[in-house]
């Protein structure tokens, strides 16, 4: 038989050590329900006894002893409804238990992906958060809610009814010391074979939601491609691989239950024949015989079901093995001991000999020293690939980098607290990000004491006031499904509306106007001429014609700045910035 590797047996020993981290919090609702799980099972377990005495009470044919049946089956029809109201209390009461386990377990989830880093964001599709934070939970919240309450009320059951048994029969009772050692040795090997196919079944659940989530999303490109027949087979691929995972896992998950039943039925038809031995050598009356089949009923009972719940509790571990290593990432670094809040920022931004990769051993980021004066526009221009948003990365402290160091002020960025670095800049990135809301709400996240006038001066300043009030409820529109009711260039306008809104000394600008026209992004280039007066711009551009009026211009390739000037002092070098000026304007 294959046993256990040590391993994998510490491993669900922590797991149950967390999961208890979360019971515990809610402690005294816990108590509560192993009180209710006691009272009701020790009501349940004095019916076969009550029923064996109800039996004595018949001493032959015409010889019933009416008044003592008739007390004692009142007594059962009595125990057994106080069981049935406890036993419904306690599953009100797991159902509040799990719930609330629940929310504190997503709120804990919820909070940690705050503070991770943006590369783990990077590396993890969308869909395979989305179902640790909803599949996987619930998943261990079935488990909660109803398998510990039955492994609660199992244990008690079994223990009770092996000392009513040993009471009435000690013989009998080994009858168990045979079967009972054969259905958990076929447990363990089970459940042994079947944990690690839950855990595949969750991975595939993971990769079928992350693949969906890419697909709507890209629904447009699907159609624009004609790859809908394409999509649909990889999505039929993904669909069977997690059906073949669910059919595996529950498969041999339900080969425990009926294998266990059947020696326990095995020990039922020994103990009948056994019983009927000791009857007829008046060792055991007929109704300490009944309440022994009774009890042995409920003493076996119970270790069938546990061993349908201890495959189901390999679903349980499996997903709880996902959330928890969700709740092992590390979280983004913390700030230097001594970091410094910076507040009044002059916007003077050094790189000096910066070195980065995303991975190691790829470098994307060689040798970049450059320099930017405060109030001053710096374009960053290059082939795709070349390095432009890691500097952006890198400027954010999204990312760090291997060697070099960027300061602000004089100041290394790394010893500059993280909330205060990242408020000194206003960002606005290609792909526009709504949230479902008002359009108010939209233009004033992030600054929390901008007044409606304030919202509707920077919504002028962006050329989108006029639109804005052709929609029904003009500021109070509530955006759809990520600003559906907008087209992409008023999705785009807003989002700079948005960056005018924030009181940073610095703006980022990561080709803010690459979704509208040419008349409405002069239009937005004159405006925003005027408000980055004063501010240390960073703008990433493909179109030079955005970028002709800039203090400097970085010419990127492979990580390097190869030159870098004002406009008209590159096109007179006629290098690499000229080449691409060319090839737009020629």
């Amino acid at each position: 038989m294959k046993t256990e590797h040590p391993h994998h047996r510490q491993k669900k020993q922590y797991l149950m050590l967390r999961i208890w981290r979360y019971l515990y919090h809610y402690k005294w609702l816990l108590a509560l329900a192993f009180a209710l799980t006691v009272a009701s099972n020790l009501f349940n377990l004095l019916g076969p006894m009550l029923s064996g005495l109800a039996i004595d009470a018949i001493y032959g044919p015409g010889n019933v002893d009416f008044p003592k049946v008739f007390f004692y089956a009142g007594l059962m029809v009595l125990f057994y409804g106080a069981a049935s109201l406890l036993s419904y209390l306690l599953s009100i009461l797991m159902i509040r238990l799990s719930q609330n386990i629940v929310r504190k377990m997503r709120q804990d989830i919820y909070d940690h992906l705050a503070v991770l880093p943006v590369k783990y964001f990077d590396r993890t599709p969308a869909g395979e958060i989305i179902s640790r934070i909803s599949y996987d939970v619930d998943t261990l919240n079935g488990s909660l809610a109803n398998d510990l309450l039955q492994i609660l009320t199992s244990l008690i059951t079994v223990v009770g009814s092996l000392v009513m048994m040993l009471m009435i029969a000690p013989a009998l009772v080994l009858v168990f010391a045979v079967t009972i050692p054969i259905s958990i040795i076929l447990t363990k090997y089970m459940t042994t074979r079947v944990r690690p196919l839950f855990r595949k079944r969750s991975a595939k659940l993971g990769e079928l939601n992350g693949y969906v989530e890419e697909m709507i999303s890209g629904q447009k490109t699907v159609k624009v491609y004609h790859q809908e027949e394409n999509m649909i087979h990889r999505f039929d691929l993904k669909n069977t691989e997690a059906v073949d995972a669910y059919y595996r896992a529950d498969y041999y998950g339900s080969m425990t239950g009926p294998s266990v039943n059947f020696i326990n039925n095995l020990s039922l038809s020994l103990i009948s024949v056994a019983g009927a031995i000791l009857f007829l050598n008046g060792r055991i009356t007929l109704g300490n015989l009944s309440s022994f089949v009774l009890y042995s009923r409920k003493f076996s009972g119970p270790i069938n079901e546990a061993a349908n719940i201890l495959s189901e509790f390999q679903s349980a571990f499996s997903a709880a093995e996902r959330i928890f290593r969700l709740l092992d990432e590390e979280p983004e670094p913390a700030d230097a001991p001594k970091a410094l809040s910076v507040s009044e920022v002059q916007g003077q931004v050094d790189f000096e000999h910066v070195k980065f990769g995303y991975d190691e051993g790829r470098t994307i980021i060689h040798d970049l020293t450059i320099s930017a004066r405060p109030g001053t526009l710096t374009a960053i221009v290059g082939p795709t690939g070349a390095g432009k948003t890691t500097i952006i990365n890198l400027l954010m402290r999204f990312y760090d980098p291997q060697e070099g160091q960027i300061l602000l002020d004089g100041q290394p960025i790394r010893e500059i607290t993280r909330e205060s670095l990242r408020r000194s800049y206003a960002m606005v990135l290609q792909d526009s990000w709504l949230f479902s809301g008002t359009i108010a709400e939209n233009v004033s996240y992030g600054s929390a004491s901008a007044t409606m006038e304030d919202v509707v001066r920077v919504c002028k300043a962006a050329y989108i006031h006029d639109a804005i009030m052709q929609l029904p409820q003009g500021y109070d529109t509530v955006l759809t499904d990520e600003g559906t009711n907008l087209s992409k260039g008023q999705k785009q306008m807003l989002t700079i509306a948005r960056a005018m809104l924030l009181d940073a000394r610095m703006l980022i600008l990561d080709e803010a106007t690459s979704n509208v026209d040419t008349q409405t992004e002069q239009k937005i280039q004159a405006a925003m001429t005027k408000l980055m007066e004063g501010r240390t711009c960073f703008v990433i551009a493909h179109r030079l014609s955005t970028i002709q009026n800039a203090d400097c211009i970085l010419v990127v390739e492979n990580g390097e700045v190869v030159e870098q000037g004002t406009h008209q002092e590159l096109l007179k070098r006629n290098g690499v910035y000229a080449g691409i000026y060319r090839a737009q304007f020629s």
